[in-house]
């Protein structure tokens, strides 16, 4: 094979199919197979409004096989022809002082980031392709060929669940966590929280999130609330026995109330962890209430190796019945239509997890 087909976001909503001949992998680079691509929220807005960097190939969490690569590479990243990698969205410098602590997503001189920003090396640096190369700088994380692949797509919403709930959070053993928002990263959360042996999680979402609530209790939530049919702050006082939760995250999109909400539903000393975008949108809360219960407030901002490193041990054990969150698959002939499903602006195809299969 000497081409490759790819989905070129070429405008807002607009992709344009293309086959892109196949860049050739010198000592110190390599080709990945792309053999499925997980969707998340940012793909929605990246899509719906164009991008920023011009005409590319979108897909930030890649799973595939190396197809070839080059033998200086093969040692640094100890991987083969026939390994199946999942591969991290920013490609790092390595000299910062933020990839000096591992932290690769938060570097400051990256050298690109596959899906959303250019890669130097190739056209075909987007999980939304058939083939991807792979720069040097790359970092990327082993995941078992056994695994079905659309639980290996899982990794990325898998790790942020661990980042948010976990690292950041604190979730401990005997914990209560509250979760606002019951999308596939909420679920996440969830998972990441009970698989540490948080006692109780409460999930919220609206009434549109039926199914999702429903998915939420299916992984072991306990309690599961309808914004749009319950006071939340209420509720949770009530299960909670007025004490409030040890940990709080909001990961709900836009929504300002959740915002306020955590403060209120946090117990004294608790930990709120902020990682739903609001794009740009003001809100106003009371900052007493922080200083009264001595809360601590983080911003959560991606995932980073150590989530991924866990997040596919979980996927690998198969402790979860992860299959259940994949909700749709599409080719990418059909990229426009897996945003507008994922985005729930398709009428009765309800979706959690949705993934791209080239």
């Amino acid at each position: 094979m000497t081409t490759a087909r790819a989905a070129f976001l070429s405008g807002p909503s607009r992709f344009e199919i293309e086959e892109v001949p196949l860049p050739g992998i010198s000592a110190d680079d390599a080709l990945l197979r792309v053999e499925v691509n997980g969707l998340c929220g940012s793909d929605i807005e990246q899509v719906t409004t164009g991008g920023r960097f011009g005409r590319l190939v979108p897909g930030h969490e890649p799973v595939g096989v190396i197809d070839r690569i080059g033998a200086d590479a093969a040692r640094r990243w100890g991987v083969s022809e026939g390994d199946r990698v999942a591969v991290e969205v920013v490609v790092p410098c390595h000299r910062c002082r933020q990839c000096a602590a591992g932290i690769f997503s938060s570097c400051e001189d990256s050298v690109g980031a596959y899906g959303y920003r250019p890669v130097p090396g190739s056209a075909l640096t987007g999980g939304f392709g058939e083939y991807m190369y792979l720069h040097p700088n790359t970092v990327m994380h082993r995941i078992s060929n056994d695994v079905p692949l659309v639980e290996a797509a899982m990794y990325n919403p898998l790790a942020a669940g661990f980042r948010w709930a976990n690292h950041l959070g604190g979730v401990k053993e005997g914990d209560t966590v509250v979760v606002f928002g019951a999308g596939q990263r909420g679920i996440a959360a969830a998972i990441a929280a009970l698989s540490v042996g948080a006692a109780h999680v409460i999930a919220t979402g609206l009434t549109r999130d039926a199914h999702k609530l429903e998915l939420a209790r299916r992984f072991g939530v306990e309690t599961t609330i309808d914004v749009e049919r319950e006071d939340a702050v209420e509720r949770i006082a009530e299960v909670t026995g007025g004490r409030g939760a040890d940990v709080v995250l909001d990961l709900t999109p836009n929504a300002a109330q959740p915002v306020r909400d955590s403060l209120d539903v946090a117990r004294m000393g608790g930990t709120v962890v902020l990682a739903g975008l609001k794009h740009g949108a003001s809100i106003e809360i009371v900052t007493d209430r922080i200083v009264q219960k001595g809360l601590r407030v983080i911003g959560a901002r991606g995932v980073e190796g150590r989530a991924i490193g866990e997040a596919i041990a979980l996927i690998e054990s198969g402790a979860y019945p992860l299959g259940a969150l994949s909700t749709h698959t599409f080719g990418l002939d059909d990229a426009a239509r897996a945003i507008e499903v994922l985005a729930g602006r398709v009428d009765d195809e309800p979706s959690v997890h949705v993934s791209m299969i080239p």
